[in-house]
């Protein structure tokens, strides 16, 4: 296969492939190897018919399309690596004549990424941000700890903000009482916020035993539209009242939860990883204002295929979000009664907003060339590995050659984020 460019301008790239009759030939005897068992011939077993068989009784090109497709598929990604061209979109692709014992040519036209000149960039002014970490932090973070290992105790009194009660329901809108409004010995902690506005504040208060009328309006926006706005009672028994009881915070209390003997050690550790973390925020929040400043600077035309691209990513990764919930996107749209082009509508505007910052740190990238070394990606890598509890070889047999290079192409626009913020002015 000869591939040779056209022409490349206002981003779109035109080339054309040329396949050798013996390139054509070849396809066919494999689409033939492969397909020749579909075929049934008076006179010969199945799979055993010659191909000019074949050939004669469904005509010359019953093999062509598949050998084409073959062809295109297996060349068009080698086409375009050794044009160096970086395509966003699927090609438009327009065939010469096919005849049986002679070569074709394929004409491509595609869309490639753009060439984009990133502008002021060296030099953004963005605000300090504070990393501090106070006593007041450290002994929060502490009393969070000794939260994390308490323990819920049966309580005699009248349920308060913070206890968690056990309750049965039922949910009444005048005088029937609604479908999944219904719940048995349901946990519920008073002031979570977890139930409709209102409802848990009216069972502080109640006690053991006790029957409570709740009555609550369902907010506008509420998920189920028959319920949406309505005024509703739920009849409630109170089962159970449990409160929160903390371990006090003492060298004991250190030993139980940690490798530290006082709480003096614990305070001095729990205060490095505080202010490493600080830190960290801090930076990632000063680096995420230096691009959104250098990408407000820099007025640039993102493709709609590259936008449309970055939608359908979302779109993807919100349906697995929903599929780990036991629902798809599909159910999704269903039940709130939408249309997936009004959720590609929503998503536009982010995704042009990622996609405009994707390309002004990539051509940063470019213009200040740099590189990444297979000593960059292994190191890469071997901390997956460490996160997965996995071999560095498996992981990158698991990443194949493609995600390989997605991530090579990650420290790259790293490199790229972390020049503009060590060369921005910190104010």
């Amino acid at each position: 296969m000869k591939s040779t460019l056209i022409s490349k301008e206002k981003n779109i790239a035109k080339f054309t492939m040329e396949f050798t009759a013996e390139e054509f030939e070849n396809a066919i005897i494999e689409v033939y190897k492969a397909q020749k068992n579909r075929f049934v011939i008076d006179g010969f077993r199945k799979g055993k018919a010659p191909r000019s068989i074949i050939e004669k009784k469904y005509g010359e090109g019953v093999f062509f399309e598949d050998a084409i497709n073959n062809l295109f598929s297996l060349r068009y990604p080698l086409a375009i690596d050794e044009l160096d061209l970086e395509v966003i979109d699927s090609p438009k692709a327009e065939f010469s004549q096919i005849k049986k014992g002679e070569g074709f040519t394929v004409t491509i036209t595609v869309e490639c990424y753009p060439e984009i000149e990133v502008r002021d960039y060296k030099g953004v002014e963005t605000e300090k941000v504070s990393a501090e970490v106070t006593d007041e932090d450290v002994e929060n973070e502490i009393k969070s700890m000794a939260r994390r290992n308490s323990r819920m105790i049966t309580v005699d009194r009248p349920a308060k903000e913070g206890d968690m009660v056990l309750i049965d329901y039922e949910g009444w809108i005048g005088d029937e009482q609604f479908e999944g409004g219904t719940a048995e010995r349901q946990p519920l902690k008073l002031g979570s916020g977890t139930f409709i506005p209102g409802f848990e504040e009216q069972l502080i208060g109640v006690s053991t035993g006790e029957d409570k009328d709740v009555k609550v309006t369902f907010p506008e926006d509420y998920h189920s539209k028959d319920l949406a706005g309505k005024e509703a009672v739920f009849k409630c028994k109170v089962h159970e009242i449990k409160e929160e009881e903390l371990p006090e915070i003492d060298d004991d209390f250190v030993k139980d939860i940690s490798e530290f003997d006082t709480l003096d050690q614990l305070r001095a550790d729990t205060r490095e990883k505080l202010e490493k973390a600080a830190e960290a925020r801090a930076e990632s929040s000063m680096k995420n204002s230096v691009i959104e400043k250098v990408v407000e600077s820099n007025d640039i035309d993102v493709p709609d295929a590259m936008v449309e691209s970055e939608i359908d990513s979302m779109m993807s990764e919100f349906d697995q979000q929903l599929r780990g919930q036991g629902m798809d996107l599909a159910s999704y749209f269903k039940y709130l009664g939408r249309e997936p082009e009004e959720f590609r509508d929503e998503l536009r505007e982010e995704a042009l907003k990622k996609v405009k910052t994707r390309m002004i740190v990539n051509g940063v990238a470019k213009q200040e060339n740099f590189e990444v070394t297979d000593e960059e990606v292994s190191k890469e890598i071997e901390e997956m590995a460490k996160q997965y509890s996995l071999e560095a070889d498996k992981i990158r047999e698991m990443l194949g050659t493609q995600n390989l290079e997605m991530i090579a192409s990650d420290i790259k626009m790293k490199k790229a984020i972390d020049f503009m913020y060590d060369n921005a002015v910190k104010k």
